[in-house]
């Protein structure tokens, strides 16, 4: 049981990096702002957008990653 949840936190860990690292920053985006790109970020596709997907993909992991760390410790008691 608890190699399952190391598996787990190994995936997510790795799984959040990548997100975090594909994501833009947020002064990447003013210039792009300014030029029409509010509608992505703002829009109502925002969810569809890469960067949804991102976002949605690092919030993912992030719960995954601490309910397998807080599931393992409590295994290990």
């Amino acid at each position: 049981m608890q190699i399952l949840f190391y598996i787990l936190i190994v995936l997510a860990s790795l799984v959040l990096i990548a997100s975090i690292l594909l994501q833009s920053g947020k002064s990447a985006g003013l210039s792009g702002s300014i030029g029409g790109g509010a509608e992505s970020i703002w829009g109502k596709n925002k969810g569809r957008s890469f960067e949804g997907m991102l976002s949605k993909l690092t919030t993912v992991s992030a719960i995954v990653f601490v309910i397998s760390a807080l599931v393992l410790t409590a295994l290990q008691q």
